[in-house]
Order: C-alpha cells, then structure tokens, then sequence
C-alpha cells in the first residue's frame, strides 16, 4: 500500500535535491517517490537514478525533455500509484517527524475507511540563509483534525491561501478533476491548488508544520526581478486560474468555496498588477489594462467583485500617486509575511 505519491520535479537540482529527497524517504514503503528528470543538463539524472538503484521499491525515476515544472508534475501524477498525491520541488524539504505523523493518521483513516479528498498542513517559509522561518498555519480556519466540507469552514486570515505546499490531495480527486499543467510555464502552482477545490467535498487540517518552502536563491520564480521578467507568464497562469471554475455556479452550491476563488484570483491579480507596475513602462501598463479587459470580457460580475470589492482593486487607484501607495502597501505586506 503507498499511502502518497511525492512528485519531486527536477531540473538541473544536483546541489541540492539530495536534502529534499532524504526528507521523503523515511516511512519506506509507506510512500513512493517519483523523481521527475525534466532535461538536466548536470548530474541531476544521474543522481536521480542512483536513489532508484538503492531504494528500487519505493523511487521511480522518469528521464524526459524539458517541459517545463508544469510538464514534470503532469508526469507524476500520471504515473502515481499512491492514495494521495504531493508536489515537493527539489528546493524544498519536509520535516521528517510531521510527515511520520501524517503517515500514521492516514493508516488510522484506512483502517476506519475514511478517505477525505483532501488533507490541510502547515507550512514554512523557510530563509534558510538568513536562519529565519514563519510558518503559515490555519487553526483558525479548520477544527484540526475534523472531516469536514467546505460550509464548515471560518475565515481565512490576510495571510492564509491554500497553496500548492500546503494541499494533498487524493489521487483520484486529482484526476476526476482533469487538471493539466500547461508547459513551459512559471507559476502553475497556482492552477494546481485551486482547478481542482470544486471536486473536493471533503477535507482535513492536520495542525502540522510539514512543508519548509525555501526561499533565499536569486533565480526563484517569485524573487521579485525575476516575476518581473516573467509577468507574461503571471498573467497567462492568472488568467487560467480565473477561469477554470464556474464561479456562478459554485455561489449558489458551495457559497464559501465560491468566495475563497474570488479572493484568491484577486490576490493573483494583485501580484500581476503590482509587478506590471514596478515594471512601470507604457507597455506594462497597456498589459495591466489588457488583464482588466479580459476579466471583463469573461465575467462581468467577477470583474466588478475584484475592481470594486476586493483587494486587488487597491492597484486601480487613479495616478502615480495611486501607484505610490499600492506599492507602498506592497513593501508594507511583504516585510510582513515574508512572501519572497
């Protein structure tokens, strides 16, 4: 029985995917380990495929051309045979006694039969280099350890997403759901945490600080600079994310689940708008109004919400002396969360 499936893309990762992976291996057989090899260039296949040679019955190793992170997680999750699926980039690690903990809860639920769609944990913003951590949690959102829908949720704090790190979902959730990962694109983490929420009826937070995202390399996609050299494809994964559900509907089934998405399509319109706006020239500003439009030519209530209701309308206040204090707001934001 593999109780989860880590998927760990891989591109050129030798330096340090060995920290990740030894984070993984410690329940043997309890997990499978699928290694994705996304065209390195380095020692990374080779590595990759030492950990099959020593650990054959718990890592897979799959050997492709460069796809992008997008590809790589579609081929894991193609290939998974354990009960839930977890994304964890090569960069990043977990704590070995947390998961420990999740493993035996989940042999608790197999033995019960209970099998909920998906499971909640913490998880910590890791400056490794700078010997600092801030961990996200959400204790006041979810009862811990309660099955439960997505009616019983309270609310989100200003801090608080259900972000890629923080999910993992069931397998079967994840392919009833048909999400697919464009390739050759940055930031499809947000369209794998939240295209498959409406296919969710049952969840679970485990109050356990499991997932360490590392944070501190210059060449991370959410280092600001590189976002902004990157915004095209910000805007491109904003735009799938918010389309990919049927908000209209979703208000009238499940009215907390229709709300989260708003809001999280507005934080993701915030992140859009503010990079265009550091950028600052004509042509980024042409993109920020051809972003707007978009929304409007495909959900003229949505775009209402999200211009008029909700945070990402901070980044339309009129002149620079509106932009001056959207981006003072921003630097007030990340000092405080330490985002990136």
């Amino acid at each position: 029985m593999k109780y989860i499936t880590f998927t760990v893309p891989c591109y050129n990762s030798a330096a340090y995917m060995e920290r990740c992976i030894d984070t993984l291996l410690g329940d043997g057989k309890a997990v499978e380990i699928i290694i994705v090899d996304d065209g390195s260039t380095d020692g990374t296949g080779a590595l990759a495929d030492s950990y099959a040679w020593n650990y054959p019955d718990i890592v897979k190793v799959i050997h492709q051309e460069n796809g992008g992170h997008g590809a790589a997680v579609n081929a894991g999750l193609a290939a998974a045979t354990g009960r839930y699926f977890k994304v964890v980039d090569s960069d990043d690690w977990l704590d070995e006694s947390a998961l420990h903990t999740l493993l035996q809860q989940l042999r608790s639920w197999d033995a019960e039969g209970i099998e909920p769609d998906l499971i909640v944990c913490n998880y910590l913003y890791d400056h490794l280099y700078e010997n600092t951590v801030k961990c996200i949690s959400y204790q006041n959102v979810f009862v811990p350890g309660k099955i439960c829908g997505w009616e019983d949720l309270r609310s989100f704090g200003p801090s608080q997403y259900l972000v890629m790190h923080s999910l993992w979902y069931r397998t079967k959730t994840l392919r009833k759901s048909g999400v697919c990962l464009p390739r050759h694109t940055f930031y499809v983490d947000n369209l794998f945490a939240n295209h498959p929420l409406p296919y969710v009826r049952s969840m679970c937070y485990l109050n356990l600080d499991l997932y360490h995202y590392f944070l501190g390399r210059e060449d991370q996609s959410v280092n600001e600079k590189v976002l902004m050299s990157r915004i095209d494809q910000q805007i491109y994964v904003t735009k799938l994310v918010a389309c990919s559900a049927d908000l209209e509907k979703l208000n009238r089934i499940q009215p907390k689940l229709a709300r989260y998405l708003v809001r999280n399509i507005s934080i993701m319109m915030s992140i859009s708008c503010i990079h265009l706006m550091l950028i600052g020239t004509s042509e980024a500003k042409g993109k920020r109004d051809a972003l707007w439009y978009f929304i409007r030519s495909q959900n003229r209530r949505l775009y209402y919400i999200l211009k008029y209701r909700s945070l990402s309308g901070l980044t339309c206040l009129p002149g620079k002396v509106g932009d001056i204090l959207t981006l003072c707001g921003y630097r007030t934001a990340r000092r405080i969360y330490q985002f990136n």
